[in-house]
């Protein structure tokens, strides 16, 4: 007698539950839905609908994926970031809730600037119909047109994507030290049709823009490795077999890539090392830190400080 719905998630919370999972409702659910190719209310409108055999066996093969330890988004192969939809694998790190509050906190800040620049436009604001072009290399962006933000290790592109679709007077940058990881930004840039306002560049931090972008970027984002190496064994295999390592884990007490940059994640209890760092900087008239939705300082912010 062929298996319904029902039968198959309740099965499948089990598996996973025993496995050890801490979401198995949740997570038996969703890859059910992934076997199926049916949203919610789909799901629970047939709870009673049997299932085909081929469908079975692919929920108790993905199943047996999650029970080993493979992130959910990796099998299924998309995460929500928000509210947009991206496509992950193991190229990239998994995108999460807490970075949303970064590419809040810049939309936020650009809001207020163009706001306070409504009524008297410079030059720059009343130049945003259209960015120029030159050849530097390769296609860029002219400086100068538009509003320009750059996110650093840019990964699945969450970020610069969400930026280039909430903020549609910006100019986007990403940068990647991995070429794998650029592929995935690169596919959901063109997934979200915002390819052509999005310049995905390989290389390490800053050093891959263009010189004549110096001085003129507006703001800077990132999130960056912030795992000390040291601290490996102690996470979830989750994050310690199958994320990139690239993306996770760093040399020393783990701020070392903060140090350098302007907004940007922190991971839980870095907050005021970091924000100490760039105050003392000098480079900074305003820097502060803001909290994630489970009340973690999880965001540091600096306001690059005006030339004497």
């Amino acid at each position: 007698m062929p298996i319904t719905v029902r039968e198959a998630y309740l099965q499948g919370r089990e598996h996973l539950a025993a496995s050890g999972s801490a979401e198995a409702p949740i997570e038996a659910e969703v890859l059910l839905r992934h076997v199926l190719q049916l949203d919610r209310a789909a799901l629970y409108t047939g709870w009673d609908r049997p299932i085909s055999e081929d469908a079975w066996h692919q929920f108790q093969r993905v199943l047996d994926e999650r029970a080993r330890g493979r992130p959910v988004p990796y099998i299924v192969g998309q995460r929500e970031f928000m509210g947009f939809t991206f496509a992950v694998d193991e190229r990239v790190m998994i995108p999460r809730p807490e970075t949303e509050v970064l590419v809040e906190c810049i939309v936020e800040w650009v809001g207020r600037r163009e706001r306070g620049n409504a009524a008297a436009p410079t030059p720059a604001s009343s130049a945003r119909g259209g960015a120029r072009e030159r050849d530097v290399g390769s296609r860029l962006p002219d400086p100068g047109s538009r509003l320009f933000v750059v996110d650093v290790g840019t990964g699945s592109g969450c970020i610069a994507v969400s930026l280039a679709q909430l903020l549609p007077s910006a100019i986007v940058f990403a940068t990647d030290i991995s070429m794998e990881a650029l592929e995935v930004a690169r596919a959901n840039a063109a997934r979200h049709r915002v390819g052509n306002r999005i310049t995905f560049l390989q290389g390490d931090l800053l050093a891959p823009l263009p010189p004549h972008l110096a001085g003129r970027v507006d703001a800077v984002a990132g999130n960056p490795p912030y795992v000390p190496v040291s601290q490996r064994a102690a996470l979830p295999r989750e994050i310690r077999d199958f994320e990139p390592p690239v993306a996770v884990f760093i040399d020393g007490d783990g701020i070392a890539v903060h140090r350098q940059l302007i907004a940007m994640e922190v991971g839980a209890g870095q907050a005021d090392d970091v924000a100490g760092a760039m105050a003392g900087d000098g480079k900074y008239a305003r820097v502060r830190t803001l909290a994630d939705y489970s009340g973690i300082q999880r965001v540091v912010v600096g306001e690059r400080a005006a030339s004497p």
